[in-house]
């Protein structure tokens, strides 16, 4: 079974959806024959990298509404990650472009490492505070996967992945994907949303009967 998850690292639901399909994941009996895949996908690609404007100010430009009402927003969020037994801290949070981020995710896929690396990346942007375009951060992250830091240097000051990062983000817009996170299970039923766990289940289990069903 290969679910397939669109996802932003930037997107606060994408983090709080990855932890709620675990929970799904670790009641589900056959959890060890999924194969989970990644996908790009940005939010935002015109996002300029800003150390100096703060999240809830970026939120606020972008949606057209005042300051204060983008910090209660996130403070909305923020309790939602918690029931999940995530910290967000958006005062600290960098605004920061996406798309190296996704290139590098798909560096620790060649290693074996994506789901790691994705964790890694949204606890340093949403918990960390760490901006997640920058260079160093992201060796850093490859180095603590395990990654040579030469072999992430490398791949920022290259174009590799770029056409990886791109083809997920097109593929997206091709499937009607509008919004993160967005999983889809054996290119056959997808769930849009962070969802709670039972529905998650609920389909792993109904897939993996079809499948029996056809053996």
């Amino acid at each position: 079974m290969k679910v397939e998850i669109w996802s932003d690292v930037m997107c606060p639901f994408c983090y709080i959806g990855k932890r709620k399909f675990e929970a799904a994941l670790q009641q589900f009996p056959y959890k060890d024959e999924v194969e989970v895949e990644w996908k790009s996908f940005q939010l935002d690609p015109t996002i300029q990298t800003n150390g100096n404007k703060t999240i809830h100010q970026f939120l606020a430009e972008r949606k057209g509404f005042t300051v204060e009402k983008a910090k209660e927003m996130n403070d909305y969020v923020t309790n939602l990650a918690k029931k999940v037994g995530l910290t967000y801290n958006f005062d600290k949070a960098v605004v920061a472009n996406s798309f190296d981020a996704h290139r590098f995710s798909h560096l620790a896929k060649q290693h074996g490492q994506q789901n790691n690396a994705e964790e890694l990346l949204f606890k340093s942007y949403f918990t960390d505070g760490k901006n997640t375009a920058d260079k160093d951060t992201l060796i850093q992250l490859g180095a603590a996967l395990g990654i040579n830091a030469d072999e992430t240097k490398e791949m920022l000051e290259s174009n590799n992945f770029a056409e990886e990062v791109n083809f997920d983000i097109d593929e997206a817009s091709n499937i009607g994907v509008s919004g993160v996170p967005f999983f889809v299970v054996n290119r056959k039923y997808a769930i849009s949303g962070a969802q709670e766990p039972d529905t998650f289940l609920q389909l792993l289990n109904k897939v993996h009967q079809e499948t029996e069903a056809v053996r």
